[in-house]
């Protein structure tokens, strides 16, 4: 027997299944947690907005649209939610370099490997503890709006469309936010990588 998708759930919640509200939560929760911990830095903050998230669908849960996929409005809720949490505290997010790429039941590649291709990063010379830490002090450098759509496209593996619908822009923009991100890092890892060569012969 199939599992129900999310829709289903949440149709069926919405004519008195409780248990199929429970059942979203725990089929979600999880990566949700990881996403909003890349926005938030703050393992007990991300904790709490993924709690408000599942409060919000609850709320709102007559309201969604069901011709549309479950997914991307959780994700675009939880956004909104991390957003939110950081403007009141005037900060910046930080990305956690080491997570994995994609779901975490996926085996392995982690977001700093998605930079050590040839073609972004030809010229190998830190050792890896000292990749890891200037891949994240770059990440955490970059403009918000170019790291953002780089967690929900390489960890999440949202489609760009998906994509489109949870930061709120349109699918154009979200491409070209993609590729600008990808160069900017790229760029910028270079600079370090020479610097490093040359005080270091």
């Amino acid at each position: 027997m199939n599992a129900p998708t999310d829709e289903q759930l949440l149709h069926e919640y919405l004519d008195g299944q409780a248990s199929s509200f429970e059942l979203l939560v725990r089929r979600h929760a999880p990566e949700l947690q990881s996403f909003v911990l890349r926005f938030t830095g703050d393992s007990v903050a991300a904790e709490d907005v993924v709690q408000e998230t599942f409060l919000q669908v609850h709320n709102s849960a007559d309201s969604f649209d069901q011709t549309r996929r479950f997914k991307p409005w959780l994700f675009t809720i939880a956004a909104n939610k991390a957003r939110d949490h950081l403007r009141r505290l005037g900060r910046r997010r930080e990305v956690p370099i080491d997570a994995h790429v994609g779901s975490e039941a996926e085996a392995g590649q982690r977001y700093i490997d998605l930079f050590s291709g040839e073609d972004v990063l030809p010229d190998e010379r830190l050792h890896l503890e000292e990749k890891r830490r200037v891949v994240r002090d770059l990440v955490e450098q970059m403009p918000t709006k170019l790291s953002e759509v780089l967690v929900l496209a390489y960890f999440h593996r949202f489609s760009y469309n998906e994509i489109a619908e949870i930061v709120g822009i349109p699918l154009g923009t979200v491409k070209s936010r993609l590729h600008a991100a990808v160069v900017h890092f790229g760029q910028r890892y270079r600079e370090v990588v020479t610097q490093h060569a040359e005080n270091d012969p």
